[in-house]
């Protein structure tokens, strides 16, 4: 069996990002998805970024 670890975290916290930029596109909203789109590719580099901005932007979509 697997563990998990911090590795693994990262990877499914970029692919959770990609997918709401995805989604993001598909709905129309461009700014969203570049913004969700460039912390994904962040995400590699700083752990959990991608996490925190997608949690962001459906604060901010809240709000609106």
């Amino acid at each position: 069996m697997v563990g998990f670890n911090r590795r693994t975290a990262s990877k499914i916290s970029m692919i959770s990002t990609g997918i709401d930029a995805a989604m993001a596109f598909a709905r129309g909203r461009r700014t969203e998805g570049l913004v969700l789109l460039g912390a994904a590719a962040l995400s590699s580099r700083v752990p959990g970024i991608g996490t925190a901005v997608s949690i962001l932007s459906r604060v901010l979509r809240r709000l609106r």
